[in-house]
């Protein structure tokens, strides 16, 4: 359709209206789908405008409010398709007629630009644009957000005068209304990422955080091939005290300018090699962008100890560290970034127990492991709540009359399957975790009150002994524990013996001298359990008030034929006896044993061959028959 056809009103104007709804319906389907940029918007709509109102440029002028003046942000010649030609950079002057009527007009319509009135008006704005670029008559519609004009879109026509009908001033005044939404829908997409970014960056650092970080891994992570290399995550545990003798607010005691610090060290260096992030306040974590072999995520990980340590140098932060753990994808039950990032954790951890500025790679048998020890100590606590652990008894007796003197007390776990564990399940978790020392005054407690009950037998009351672990010891509130025990209970103290390691007993001698001193004060006996799986060093005796040692069945289950052990047996049954210290044989499970054990002078032993360990209850019932 012609322009001189339009202008005679020749063809049916619901035509004309039909082909603008139908240019503006495919116009928006492409301008409002979700990966249209604000440039391309502008590129569609300029077109969409020029083909079908036919004219020679469609150009988008944005208002800039500070400067009062319209700039041209685009510029499409339908002549030529070109958009934004070289060169052509125009901004008009807003404060005129034409700016005036722009801001209260649905749109502006001049059939003829030399004759038009309004701008005729704005010649000192508008003259020299209309020359130099040929314009004969145009079409212009005012870009609106809320009321407020942004801009205005201009629809120039440039052979001769041209009468616009009001289908085409309808349809600019949409272009104009498309423009707009294109400036609204830029904006929330920019505020979206804007937030988007927010969200997956760190904001002290400007590093990617953590959830950035899985979303990297797990787009990365893929099938492994080979059997030596795979997706690596690597762990950064910074420790950055204050200092000694620092104060809060003294700037050797900025952790977070050290962390700073560290994040631009490790960008600068490791460039666009790996995503680095910011995965907690005091840990950075990072991706390399290839699979790596083990040797090369070593080397990777040192580079980045030697990074630490130069920023923190750098920075007087000298007493700072790191300590850095390795993940790799292969270790994976299944691909889960959340598991490989996880696992690196791990392995840092790991590596600052053993000391920092080292590096660690995670050992998934190592952690089956640790998650079994971790499950084991969850249950163990959960028994302890629910008062399903157990305080079993063994008797021990005299070699010579085989009479009932004393009994051990040794700890049992009702498990939720109703299996009674030996201590042996899980006394060192107890120990690692501490809940050795309420668990161990709980069973004090117990023995205490049970051995109250014991009769005496001929004129002598059994001892009841009691396994002392090395973290109860070196506890500070271990003797008032033993005198609130026996003081609750009415228990003699001479009817109680503590039973200690040689590893708790030699921690710390003068302390432990001291403890054992206090201890022997209330009137308390002490053993020396499990003796030659130690030191098994006699000398330290003469220093430690020690009643008795326990002979470790190590020793027993060899005899009598084993001579090695016989010889063992006879030497320290003969020195304890030149330092007034009893010995006690342990796991006694033969009468050949017991025999050889009464030859070398022993008069004390426990075991199978006498007794098992049993319930209190059961105990108490042996001691009412005379058993």
């Amino acid at each position: 359709m012609s322009s001189n056809a339009r202008a005679n009103g020749q063809p049916d104007r619901g035509l004309w209206a039909r082909r603008h709804n139908q240019a503006l319906v495919a116009l928006a389907r492409h301008v409002w789908h979700e990966h249209c940029t604000l440039d391309k918007a502008f590129r569609l709509i300029c077109e969409t405008a020029a083909q079908t109102l036919e004219v020679e440029r469609v150009n988008i002028w944005r208002l800039d409010i500070e400067q009062r003046r319209l700039l041209c942000v685009h510029a499409y010649s339908h002549g030529t398709h070109e958009h934004n030609p070289s060169g052509f950079e125009e901004s008009l002057d807003f404060d005129s007629a034409y700016g005036v009527l722009l801001d209260e007009v649905r749109v502006i319509d001049a059939a003829d630009v030399a004759r038009d009135a309004t701008l005729s008006a704005s010649q000192a704005a508008l003259g020299d644009y209309l020359r130099r670029h040929r314009i004969r008559s145009l079409l212009d519609a005012p870009i609106r957000s809320e009321g407020d004009l942004l801009g205005v879109v201009c629809h120039e026509h440039v052979n001769g005068p041209r009468t616009w009908s009001p289908e085409d001033e309808a349809f600019a005044g949409s272009i104009g209304d498309y423009v707009a939404m294109a400036y609204e829908i830029s904006r929330r997409r920019e505020a979206e990422n804007r937030l988007r970014y927010l969200e997956l960056h760190d904001p002290e650092t400007d590093l990617p955080n953590r959830d950035h970080l899985l979303e990297v891994a797990h787009n990365a992570l893929r099938p492994m091939h080979g059997d030596d290399s795979g997706l690596a995550a690597i762990h950064l545990q910074v420790d950055a005290p204050p200092p000694p003798g620092t104060r809060r607010d003294d700037p050797a005691a900025d952790e977070l300018g050290v962390l700073v610090a560290i994040a631009e060290q490790l960008r600068g260096e490791l460039g666009e090699t790996v995503t680095l992030a910011r995965v907690r306040d005091d840990a950075f974590a990072l991706l390399p962008h290839r699979h790596l072999h083990e040797t090369e995520a070593l080397s990777l990980a040192e580079r980045c100890i030697e990074l630490v340590q130069a920023s923190v140098a750098a920075n007087g932060m000298g007493h700072a560290g790191v300590s850095v753990g390795i993940a790799f994808s292969r270790d994976l039950a299944a691909p889960s970034a959340d598991a490989l990032l996880r696992n690196a954790e791990l392995a840092s951890q790991r590596a600052r127990r053993h000391g920092r500025n080292r590096c660690e790679v995670f050992d998934a048998e190592h952690h089956r492991g640790l998650l079994s020890r971790m499950r084991t100590e969850q249950a163990l606590r959960d028994a302890f709540a629910e008062q399903r652990l157990l305080v079993y008894f063994q008797p021990e007796v005299d070699l010579n009359g085989q009479r009932w003197r004393a009994a051990e007390a040794l700890l049992r776990w009702r498990d939720e399957d109703g299996l009674v564990r030996a201590a042996a399940d899980f006394i060192e978790i107890a120990e690692a975790s501490g809940l050795i020392v309420p668990v161990g005054r709980w069973v004090l407690n117990e023995a205490c009150r049970a051995a109250r009950t014991w009769p005496a037998r001929d004129g002598v009351a059994p001892v009841v002994r009691v396994n002392v672990s090395g973290r109860q010891f070196e506890q500070a509130g271990l003797v008032a524990d033993v005198a609130s025990a026996l003081a609750e209970h009415g228990l003699p103290p001479e009817r109680l013996c503590l039973e200690l390691t040689e590893t708790a007993l030699l921690r710390d001698q003068a302390s432990a001298a001291e403890t054992l001193s206090r201890l022997r004060t209330l009137g308390v006996g002490v053993a020396l359990d499990d003796f030659g799986t130690g030191y098994s060093s006699l000398a330290y005796l003469k220093h430690l008030p020690i009643d008795a040692i326990k002979l470790d069945q190590s020793f027993v289950a060899g005899l009598p034929a084993d001579q090695y052990d016989l010889a063992i047996v006879q030497a320290v049954v003969g020195l304890a006896k030149q330092m007034r210290i009893d010995v006690v044989a342990e796991g006694v499970e033969t009468q050949a044993q017991a025999d050889c054990l009464r030859g070398c002078g022993i008069a004390r032993a426990q075991g199978f061959l006498f007794a098992p360990a049993m319930p209190a209850e059961t105990l108490q019932l042996r001691l009412a028959e005379g058993r």
